[in-house]
């Protein structure tokens, strides 16, 4: 994939969320949030504080889907990245 950010974006794919609960009930598609933490793709040239493969979290409505090679993607700011899981 070809795709480099511009500004302080990051290029994130979200992390899959569980289709079940801990008990082993079945969630449903339509019932399921959108995770809001995902795996730093892609980072544009100004971005110094965030490097391919981190897993951010993010606001609920941050960013901008995208669709490359038929993968879901955020293109995100840096300022709505709330923060890395180390």
């Amino acid at each position: 994939m070809n795709f480099q950010p511009l500004g302080k974006r990051v290029l994130v794919q979200r992390l899959e969320e569980a289709t079940t609960t801990a008990s082993g009930i079945i969630i449903p598609d339509n019932a399921k949030e959108k995770p809001s933490q995902g795996t730093v793709i892609a980072v544009s040239e100004k971005v110094t504080n965030v490097e391919i493969g981190n897993v951010v979290v993010f606001g609920k409505y941050a960013g901008t889907e995208l669709t490359l090679e038929g993968k879901a993607y955020l293109v995100i700011a840096t300022s709505d990245l709330l923060g890395i899981i180390k």
